[in-house]
């Protein structure tokens, strides 16, 4: 009940009107030349003030919709009022203005200098008559009005009333204040289309890092798990036969060079400018013997591999490399793998003796049946008969 009194926001909105006050200052000053040079102000007497103040609002309006006024009011908005307002992305609030979002500000302008005006001039004129007041008692009545002369009479009206009537102030204040608060995000912030648009932009973004994450895993993996496991062989016949160690070192070498390629181009995207278009490594089934060579795996490739589409072709590309790579790192014999392509649709089987299970469970699984479900695919991996297989089968159009 009390808090609006000993609050901080509402001395900080206070503030906010006041600051619209004056800068409804100007309008008026115009408004009031223009009525005493057309004869208005002997006309309207007591109304002069009132009918400037109602006539000026539109140009308040017009200056709003014409005029780059949204970020200073932005930033009274967010360090006064305490609103929580959006930013706009660089590229819209460096750029031209929609005719929506100049009406937006457009208003928010007209409203933050029509109630700051109404509230600066209540202030101006009742936070005097509050001191004299209060003070009745002491100093008399400074000026002849009559309700000062009817609170002389009583001695405790005065500063009564005076604190009534500051009081009141402070709730108008504070009433007004959250008004201009809660409509400050709606005015000033983005628009319903310019939300949906951020959180498309969000949303696209994530799956780029994702994307750029998977083929991290897949691409760095396979190559670390071809470095071990030739390492491993290389150690194994090193005093026996010095060319199955040249071949082993080969192969790693060939592994190593192809992940730095691969962590360039994915560092490489990482590094590009938002207005260049962002394209992950593309590796595809065009590769596939040099992957299959650096294993060591057996491989039977029938029909065109040119004939399938890219996108195809590159996501088959990566769920072999996983699928050899997770056969290295877990099975226990000879890796067999098998690609046909036909008119309409591709077949992609991989088979090694079933090893030990892996310490930990990863990502490699799940992250294959995504990239079959999204190209509308079948997908299975699992252990059969002593071997683990991993079989996939793609369309090859929509």
């Amino acid at each position: 009940m009390l808090s609006p009194l000993v609050c901080r926001a509402t001395y900080l909105r206070w503030a906010c009107l006041v600051l619209g006050g004056a800068l409804l200052m100007p309008y008026v000053m115009v408004g009031s030349m223009i009525g005493g040079l057309t004869g208005l102000s002997a006309a309207s007497g007591d109304l002069l003030q009132p009918l400037v103040f109602l006539a000026v609002l539109p140009l308040v309006a017009l200056t709003g919709l014409v005029l780059p006024v949204r970020a200073l009011e932005v930033a009274a908005a967010r360090s006064l009022l305490g609103a929580e307002i959006d930013p706009l992305p660089a590229e819209w609030a460096s750029g031209r203005r929609s005719w929506g979002e100049r009406r937006r500000t457009a208003t928010w302008f007209t409203l933050h200098l029509g109630v700051g005006g109404v509230m600066a001039g209540l202030t101006l004129a009742t936070v005097p008559f509050v001191v004299v007041a209060i003070l009745l008692p002491v100093t008399g009545a400074p000026f002849d009005l009559w309700i000062v002369s009817t609170l002389r009479a009583v001695w405790w009206g005065g500063p009564l009333l005076g604190v009534v009537l500051l009081v009141a102030l402070v709730y108008l204040i504070a009433g007004m204040g959250a008004l201009l608060a809660r409509s400050a995000p709606k005015l000033l912030g983005p628009s319903p289309a310019q939300r949906l648009a951020l959180l498309e932009e969000r949303v696209r973004r994530q799956a780029v890092r994702n994307g750029l994450a998977r083929e991290l895993h897949d691409s760095i993996g396979h190559a670390l798990s071809v470095v071990t496991v030739q390492a491993g062989a290389a150690a194994r016949v090193l005093d026996r036969d010095p060319v199955a160690v040249r071949a082993a070192l080969g192969a790693i070498e060939e592994s190593a060079r192809a992940a730095l390629e691969e962590l360039d181009q994915v560092l490489g995207v990482l590094r590009e400018q938002e207005d260049e278009p962002s394209t992950a490594p593309a590796r595809t089934l065009a590769d596939l013997s040099g992957l299959v060579h650096g294993t060591g795996a057996a491989a039977e490739v029938t029909g065109d591999l040119a004939a399938v589409p890219t996108e195809v072709s590159r996501e088959v590309y990566r769920i072999a490399q996983e699928s050899l790579t997770n056969a290295l790192r877990h099975g226990t014999g000879p890796v067999r793998l098998a690609l046909a392509v036909h008119d309409d649709h591709l077949e992609l089987d991989v088979r090694n003796p079933a090893g030990r299970a892996p310490g930990r469970s990863g990502r490699g699984i799940g992250g294959m049946r995504e990239r079959v479900t999204l190209l509308g695919g079948d997908f299975a991996a699992g252990p059969a008969d002593g071997e683990w297989h991993v079989s996939l089968r793609l369309p090859l159009r929509p």
